[in-house]
């Protein structure tokens, strides 16, 4: 008896100095400071544009949260405007944030998503171009109250733009069935206004990632004075999510369901997308997968013959760098990604092919879109996408508020812009009511 008592006594002594041993830790911060722009407590967000002017815009997609979608009575939106640290007002107002009869269609069966062209649908992404106008993404696709995901039909699906000035439409180029399929996503979107580029009518390209968890990825490029669109990669490895592709964000595994279907692994092909600086090569990243690809521009506005192929083996793979959603350019070239599973945003630089830690905080989680602004900032929200039902095990975990970030670029870095000569500038900032 004696004996154990002994012993139990030098356990407790041990253990007594045991917590007085010291072990290198993870600080979990790292780089810039990470400032707070904008809280929302309302609607879940995904994109954020900056303009010159620090006007800022954000978009509520209703293909990925049912709550965002109007259903004719009630007050969702999907695209806004940040009006102060909590608050959002529909952008450019209600009207096109509400479909008449709301943005599902029960005419139809099964039902599908209604497609109106001068409302918005379910809006996947906003982006401020070099000429400072704002443009809305139309997936043209929403999800039933029970989390079915609609097929897009042909109206729906589109891309909008605005004059910040006058807040009016001033092209609307509805993209055709042959581009834009009834189960695609189109996810993000880059421009480029040079007029002197290749294989364009001069008046600027688009370039979009179709992200669709049905497989049908692809880089979709738009001629923008023509309104003429098509898809390019559609059948390469460089488009698709990776097979059994499992990330591990705050410790949760990252399974995938879909309207209470069998758990799968994470089904999303190409989502990020930048542009560099100088406009001759476009990176994009598939969310199911931690690589990095990018393609010639000049390959993917082609639509020769040959030009599929062409741009099929032009793709370059740029290694491993995190698992992301959105990517973002600045002016010094350098490529921007989330990192989930770091709780960072990381930085590729494509100069000398390595990807380092650019800011790293324990309140990012899923970073979804980035936005780099004229003043010299990097924004991005952080919307605990990893934390809502769609993923393991299959209930909401999110807690409001999302966030809004941003942190001051290195090297004087800022928004890259790539814009039309002087003398085609005030001809494309006059232009209103186009659509194709």
């Amino acid at each position: 008896m004696r004996f154990h008592i002994e012993a139990a006594a030098m356990f407790l002594v041990g253990s007594a100095h045991a917590q007085n041993i010291s072990f290198i830790s993870d600080p979990g911060v790292y780089g810039p400071a990470l400032e707070i722009v904008h809280g929302y407590y309302g609607q879940w967000p995904t994109g954020i544009a900056v303009s010159s002017t620090g006007r800022m815009f954000s978009n509520y997609p209703g293909g990925l949260d049912p709550t965002n979608v109007f259903n004719g009575s009630n007050d969702a939106m999907t695209v806004g405007e940040l009006t102060s640290l909590t608050d959002e007002t529909p952008y450019p107002n209600l009207e096109w944030n509400r479909p008449p009869g709301g943005a599902i269609n029960y005419s139809t069966s099964p039902p599908t998503a209604a497609n109106y062209q001068n409302h918005f649908i379910g809006v996947q992404s906003v982006v401020i171009d070099p000429l400072d106008r704002l443009w809305v993404l139309d997936t043209g696709r929403v999800l039933t109250p029970d989390g079915v995901l609609l097929s897009a039909t042909y109206g729906g699906p589109k891309l909008v733009g605005f004059n910040l000035t006058t807040n009016e439409a001033f092209q609307t180029i509805v993209f055709p069935p042959t581009v834009a399929y009834g189960d695609s996503y189109l996810n993000d979107v880059r421009f480029d206004l040079r007029s002197n580029i290749s294989d364009s009518s001069g008046e600027g390209v688009a370039y979009i990632t179709d992200s669709s968890a049905s497989g049908h990825n692809a880089i979709i490029i738009v001629d923008l004075g023509s309104g003429k669109s098509w898809r390019h990669l559609g059948l390469t490895k460089a488009v698709r999510g990776e097979s059994q592709f499992l990330p591990f964000i705050w410790g949760q595994p990252g399974y995938y369901t879909e309207a209470g279907m069998p758990y799968t692994s994470f089904p999303i092909g190409s989502d990020g997308i930048a542009l560099s600086a100088d406009g001759e090569t476009l990176y994009w990243c598939p969310l199911a997968s931690r690589y990095m690809y990018s393609a010639p521009t000049a390959k993917l506005r082609a639509q020769g013959q040959a030009s599929e192929l062409l741009a099929q083996q032009s793709v370059v793979n740029h290694g491993q760098k995190g698992v992301s959603d959105g990517l973002e350019t600045d002016s010094n070239g350098l490529i921007y990604v989330g990192n989930f599973e770091g709780n960072a945003v990381n930085v590729f630089n494509p100069s000398n092919g390595t990807t380092l830690t650019f800011v790293r905080d324990p309140r990012i989680n899923w970073v979804d879109t980035m936005s780099v602004a004229t003043d010299g900032y990097l924004y991005f929200t952080v919307n605990q996408l990893n934390f809502a039902s769609s993923t393991f095990p299959g209930t909401d975990r999110r807690v409001r508020p999302f966030a809004l970030f941003r942190v001051k670029l290195p090297n004087g870095g800022s928004k890259a812009l790539l814009t039309p000569s002087t003398r085609e500038l005030g001809r494309k900032v006059a232009s209103v009511g186009k659509v194709l």
